[in-house]
């Protein structure tokens, strides 16, 4: 097919999603709201699991939007887990070498759902970003790199803590496009914020409390999600060949 048979097909099934087009102001799940800005797009939650869906991944059910530019050249999935406020007492703590060993754990254990689902392993090369804390905006931010079936994968993961529970947040792109897309990335976040009285700020005695901390947001969220992110970084790669 000629180049502009091809857009124009993709044109079609991108026009099949009930897509938030930019420059708009989108809700984000019951708890949040982001900025769509001009060039970009937002899937709505049952859009965002139909992305998911028709590309192998894995759906949580926690899924709440996914925001690209308009080329689908990369991707932002947002999920919110209702889990209670999560402390931050470790913030000063978090060892990055006994997490990365953890996580390592997981994903030799997530290597055997992936191989009954004929999948290739997933193999952790390391940080790319060790875990930091913003105690400002309490964001909490790591990259690991990894392998599978010969590809290099990148998945840039950050957590912004709220009142009832946690925004997750993965950034899918290729791995040597990473440093050029973060700023972008970094801009689209801004753009979010919790609804009022769903902010950290706003804890009240008496809400439910998350059973774990900040390093269980890390090393449980890789290792849980470690099946999910390989597979999100394949689709990353494979994104616009796939939708034919």
């Amino acid at each position: 097919a000629t180049q502009a048979a091809e857009d124009a097909q993709f044109a079609a099934f991108l026009a099949k999603f009930n897509w938030t087009k930019g420059p708009a102001e989108a809700v984000l799940g019951d708890v949040g709201g982001i900025k769509v800005p001009e060039g970009f797009m937002l899937a709505d939650p049952a859009d965002t699991k139909k992305l998911m869906r028709a590309y192998g991944n894995i759906v949580s059910d926690k899924e709440i939007g996914l925001l690209a530019p308009h080329s689908l050249d990369w991707f932002i999935v947002f999920e919110f887990g209702a889990v209670g406020y999560v402390k931050d007492d470790e913030k000063n703590d978090l060892d990055s070498s006994k997490m990365l060993d953890s996580i390592k754990r997981g994903t030799e254990h997530a290597n055997e759902q992936r191989a009954s689902s004929g999948a290739a392993p997933l193999n952790i090369i390391g940080w790319e970003l060790e875990p930091r804390f913003n105690d400002e905006t309490k964001l909490l931010e790591w990259s690991i790199r990894a392998e599978s079936g010969g590809h290099q994968i990148l998945n840039h993961n950050t957590r912004i803590l709220g009142r009832s529970g946690v925004l997750e947040v993965a950034l899918v792109v290729e791995p040597g496009v990473i440093k050029k897309t973060l700023p972008t990335f970094y801009s689209l976040l801004e753009g979010y914020s919790f609804k009022e009285g769903q902010k950290y700020a706003e804890y009240t005695e008496g809400d439910p409390i998350a059973k774990y901390g900040l390093a269980a947001l890390i090393v449980g969220g890789a290792a849980v999600g470690a099946a999910k992110l390989g597979l999100f970084a394949w689709l990353a790669l494979t994104f616009k060949k796939l939708w034919k």
